[in-house]
């Protein structure tokens, strides 16, 4: 590698271990960071897997190699190679693999019913984590890599899948049966040396190190140091913290500039202190968007990357404040309002902004939260009449529903039939069954009031619709033939999300290549489940600033880029909210924004 080249590179890059791990906030810049570090081992002479474990990854965009559950080489980066493990090809690997295991005798009736068993998104989950396992333990990828670079999916999935190996270890030494949501014949429990595999390599810190990413903002920073107390008691003590996006102003006249330079400034100088007694590098924002392998080797080796120009021709994108959209929203009386998108591109701001709104226009308001991470209660800061916030807590939810499968289903068992239940509840997928039943409880809600729902980022929220249309698969199968003369109607949650006149999914952007491009990649998945998106929302614009920072200009040139993209088709309808010098945070100030 140019020498003058490796003199920029940040601490994480320079002293790597074999796994590295890129976790943190959605937005903060993981798949940039991890990447750029992959190509710059790479660089260095090193061989290296870059593996996504994002269900919502843009590595394809970024890298321009189409992804793949199989390692492909990327070109013009001799010695990198990438990977994503693709939940629902790993998926249907892991059905194919439960069901050879079946007895030779076993019936057509018996393979089905152990196919439809394996149909849900606990399978889903359950086969993601067992690719990353085997590249933990060292299996199921050939090639003798000198480092796996991790790029993660945000926080609370992640936390999710580096929990996993420790909660399913824990589950199997006590059961010597398999784990029944995954049917009686998956062979589970063959998984355990694996799994116990990749629990010792997470827990070397010679071996592995989790570099927490944040941006100089008091929100994401706050996230990172929970995310790392909560992975030091998962036992992973090895942790460097990148603060990425570090803004320096070129112009000290301008306003604009000077204000993001100061919080960003405040944040650094106040970051709590589990994070300030990390090892600490900070990457400076850069005028680009990291796309390509030019802009990505600037990223961290430094250089200058040329940006191509906005187009001149085409249609204006035509936009309303977030005022008008929640006067839209009031006027339909009630219903479900889905605020979805990437991680990190304010869907909090968004969902809990619109919340006030419709109270202020005199409705009453139940505003919760799908994402393990939930920040609402924190955006409102404070209460308003009509306004009642909640969270599916996962922990909680499991919780209730373990306790009321015990109270029905093993109400008239025996004491071993009960401990054999119980056993089998404590299984980490539970989770996902007790939280579709609690989103399920919301959707209904939605039928005579106004629900406002803040979802997880994308590719988390991708598996509850998974869960979604599983279960209504298998309630329109239960009650096929049985509706004709009896009076029965079924209507099941997926069913109230495909009714505009019940569910209106509101798609929040950053008016940046990666956001956008997501964001329209999310659209495409809800309409193939007969969703239709009802508005987008483009944040934290720049555009009407009026900024004249040289930096800030060139990335305005790349806002009016993905502005065109979204007037040309993507949206329906258009909702802007400007860059602020103050993050909106309590009622009063939500409430200004949509006033």
């Amino acid at each position: 590698m140019n020498s003058d080249r490796t003199a920029f590179l940040p601490g994480f890059a320079t002293a790597p271990t074999r796994f590295l791990f890129f976790t943190g906030k959605g937005g903060v810049g993981k798949t940039s960071l991890s990447t750029a570090t992959a190509i710059a081992l790479a660089d260095a002479g090193q061989k290296v897997l870059l593996v996504s474990t994002d269900a919502a990854s843009n590595l394809d965009e970024m890298l321009g190699v189409p992804l793949s559950n199989q390692p492909v080489p990327v070109p013009g980066v001799p010695g990198l190679q990438m990977l994503n493990i693709d939940p629902d090809t790993a998926a249907e690997a892991y059905r194919q693999r439960v069901l050879a295991q079946m007895a030779s005798g076993a019936s057509d009736g018996e393979r089905a019913t152990v196919r439809e068993q394996l149909s849900g998104a606990c399978t889903t989950e359950i086969a993601a984590f067992d690719e990353f396992a085997a590249l933990l333990a060292g299996e199921g990828v050939e090639g003798g890599y000198d480092h796996v670079v991790f790029d993660t999916a945000p926080t609370g999935h992640t936390l999710r899948l580096l929990s996993l190996p420790k909660a399913w270890t824990g589950f199997l030494a006590g059961n010597d049966r398999g784990a029944s949501c995954l049917g009686p014949h998956s062979g589970l429990k063959m998984q355990e040396a694996r799994f116990n595999a990749a629990l010792q390599a997470l827990s070397d810190p010679a071996q592995t190190t989790v570099v927490l990413v944040t941006r100089p903002d008091p929100r994401p920073m706050q996230e990172a140091a929970r995310t790392a107390e909560e992975l030091r008691q998962l036992g992973l003590g090895n942790q460097r913290l990148a603060v990425n996006g570090v803004f320096h102003a070129i112009s000290a006249s301008d306003p604009i500039a000077t204000a993001i330079e100061r919080l960003g400034r405040e944040a650094l100088d106040s970051m709590p202190g589990a994070l300030a007694r990390l090892p600490r590098d900070e990457v400076p924002l850069r005028a680009f968007d990291t796309v390509g392998l030019p802009a990505l080797r600037a990223l961290l080796q430094g250089g200058e990357v040329a940006t191509p120009e906005p187009a001149t021709a085409g249609p204006l994108l035509s936009a309303g404040p977030l005022s008008r959209l929640a006067d839209e929203l009031a006027a339909t009386g009630h219903g479900l309002v889905m605020v979805m998108g990437k991680g990190g591109v304010g869907k909090t701001t968004i969902a809990a902004a619109l919340a006030v709104g419709l109270v202020q226009r005199g409705h009453s308001v139940h505003l919760t939260t799908t994402d393990p991470a939930a920040h609402v209660a924190d955006a409102l800061n404070g209460s308003l009449e009509g306004l009642k916030v909640g969270r599916i807590d996962p922990r909680a939810e499991t919780a209730a529903y373990i306790a009321k499968i015990m109270a029905t289903r093993g109400k008239d068992l025996d004491e071993q039939g009960r401990a054999l239940l119980l056993e089998d509840l404590q299984s980490p997928c539970t989770e996902e069954v007790a939280v579709f039943h609690a989103f399920s409880r919301v959707v209904n809600e939605a039928r005579s009031s106004f629900v406002v729902l803040d979802t997880a980022p994308t590719g988390h929220s991708l598996l509850l619709m998974d869960a979604t249309g599983a279960y209504h698969r298998q309630m329109t199968r239960q009650y096929e033939g049985r509706t004709q003369g009896q009076g029965l109607h079924i209507i099941t949650p997926l069913m109230r999300l495909q009714d505009p006149d019940t569910t209106r999914v509101v798609i929040v952007t950053l008016p940046e290549v990666t956001p956008v491009s997501q964001a329209a990649a999310l659209q495409d998945d809800l309409r193939r489940a007969k969703i239709e998106p009802w508005a987008w929302v483009i944040n934290k614009s720049i555009a009407a600033t009026g900024t004249t920072d040289p930096l800030l200009q060139a990335r305005l040139a790349g806002e009016v880029r993905q502005t065109e993209r979204i007037a040309n088709g993507l949206a329906k309808r258009t909702f802007v909210l400007p860059w602020l010098p103050q993050a909106p945070v309590g009622v009063a100030a939500l409430g200004a924004l949509v006033r």
